[in-house]
């Protein structure tokens, strides 16, 4: 935003300037050009009065050769036939003149004067002209025809408009930077506000926006943005309260039950130990949940902190932790991947993720299957893969399968308390990873846990 924003105010500001420079450039050179025709025209008139005056070719030329030595200006007089009677180099014809000065000096000898040029540039490299008729006793008998070299007035308008030039380099540089600055300070609530809905999205409910910075209207929205996320997450705060209180109050009183249950199948009439075991089963289920739904709660207040680390290690630890489990029902965990992978994840949310899917990949898995778990690099960071010979979950499935106390029908008759994978994604999502599940074909379910490798934006710039 701050790059278009820039870039439109820099538009502006050339577009500004472009229009006022170059009108200014074009008055700069018509002026000098005006200052230079007049004073060259002053001479002509002079010229015409000593023509006037003068009937001695060889004096007239003389004071003209004298004048053309002293300022380098080449003059000659024309009769009324056009041919030079004098001239302040000997020899000049008037067919030796330039086109322009034969055009002016027809011009003249018709007794008109001639048009004021037009702006001299500093790659205009033709003489400037001036013709002036002379007239005696109201008849043109002849005129004055000056042709000056325009060095000094091309270097003098070269210069000015350098000077412009400068002006406006110096006024792009000053505006350019009152606008970062003032774009830094329009937009710092802005990004400010960004980062902290970013860190609140992956549950760093207590992040708050920099307040006192910024254009009135963005101070209010970040006042009201602050007060809005304090409310949300003291809602948050309280569901999670109750959450753990209520699983904290149910415990002793289902573990009393347990006992009172296990005490009662120790004495319990002939017949009925089949009804006492099937009622501590189900205490035993609801201990399970209430258990799972502590480590849920635990799971929401917890404050991951990610950093950067090599998720291989970590993998292949959790790997042999479940060895075990799956060698017990006849099955394999497979390794595969890269040998080190590094990006930025929360280590005990990526175990405690890792534990669960392994769980579930052991639990739903056929004896004699392997189950296959990667570490590898991917397009948008690294990625780590769990994928099962289970029966997998169908679309529906797998929109729902990471939701609380979630069950699908075909295992309803597996130990599970529906929470396992509500708490994986809960865990990875607060430490901005994420958990996406896919059907595998012909069976088999994948679960990919993915890690960005970039650092987390910081605050104070924009």
């Amino acid at each position: 935003m701050r790059t278009r924003l820039l870039g439109l105010v820099g538009g502006l500001m050339a577009v500004v300037l472009l229009a006022l420079g170059v009108p200014l450039g074009i008055d700069l050179a018509s002026v000098r050009t005006q200052r230079v025709f007049l004073d060259r025209l002053n001479d002509a008139n002079r010229f015409v009065q000593v023509a006037q005056q003068q009937g001695d070719r060889s004096v007239l030329a003389a004071k003209l050769a004298r004048y053309e030595e002293v300022y380098g200006i080449v003059v000659a007089v024309l009769d009324h036939s056009g041919r030079v009677r004098a001239a302040s180099r000997p020899g000049l014809r008037a067919q030796s003149l330039t086109a322009p000065a034969q055009r002016l000096a027809t011009v003249a000898l018709s007794g008109h004067h001639g048009e004021p040029p037009h702006a001299i540039w500093p790659w205009t490299g033709a003489p400037l002209v001036v013709a002036q008729p002379v007239i005696n006793g109201g008849d043109v008998v002849g005129a004055v025809v000056t042709l000056s070299p325009t060095d000094r007035l091309r270097r003098s308008v070269a210069r000015a408009w350098l000077v412009v030039i400068l002006g406006e380099l110096i006024a792009v540089i000053g505006c350019a930077l009152l606008a970062s600055r003032l774009t830094r300070w329009i937009l710092r609530p802005v990004l400010d506000l960004d980062l902290t809905a970013h860190e609140i999205a992956t549950g760093r409910m207590a992040a708050r926006a920099l307040d006192g910075s910024g254009p009135p209207e963005l101070r209010r929205l970040t006042g009201s943005f602050n007060v809005m996320a304090a409310n949300v997450e003291r809602i948050v705060e309280r569901q999670r309260n109750f959450l753990a209180d209520a699983s904290h109050q149910l415990r002793n009183p289902l573990s009393a039950l347990l006992l009172r249950l296990d005490s009662l199948s120790l004495r319990a009439p002939d017949g009925c130990e089949a009804e006492v075991d099937a009622a501590a089963s189900e205490g035993r289920h609801l201990a399970g949940i209430l258990e799972r739904l502590l480590h849920l709660a635990q799971a929401e207040e917890a404050d991951p902190l990610p950093e950067r680390i090599d998720l291989a290690p970590i993998v292949e630890r959790r790997i042999e932790a479940w060895w075990p489990a799956a060698h017990a029902k006849g099955m394999t965990i497979g390794r595969s991947g890269d040998a080190h992978v590094e990006a930025i994840a929360d280590p005990v949310a990526l175990s405690s993720a890792l534990d669960v899917v392994l769980d579930n990949a052991v639990k739903f898995g056929p004896a004699g299957s392997t189950v296959r778990v990667s570490v590898e690099h991917a397009a948008d960071g690294a990625l780590v893969a769990v994928r099962d010979e289970g029966p997998g979950l169908g679309p529906d499935e797998l929109c729902r399968a990471s939701d609380r106390f979630w069950r699908g029908r075909r295992h309803q008759n597996v130990d599970g308390s529906g929470l396992g994978l509500a708490i994986a994604r809960t865990l990875l999502e607060q430490s901005g990873a994420r958990l996406e599940l896919r059907t595998l074909q012909p069976r088999g379910l994948e679960a990919s846990l993915r890690f960005g490798v970039a650092e987390p934006a910081q605050r104070g710039g924009v």
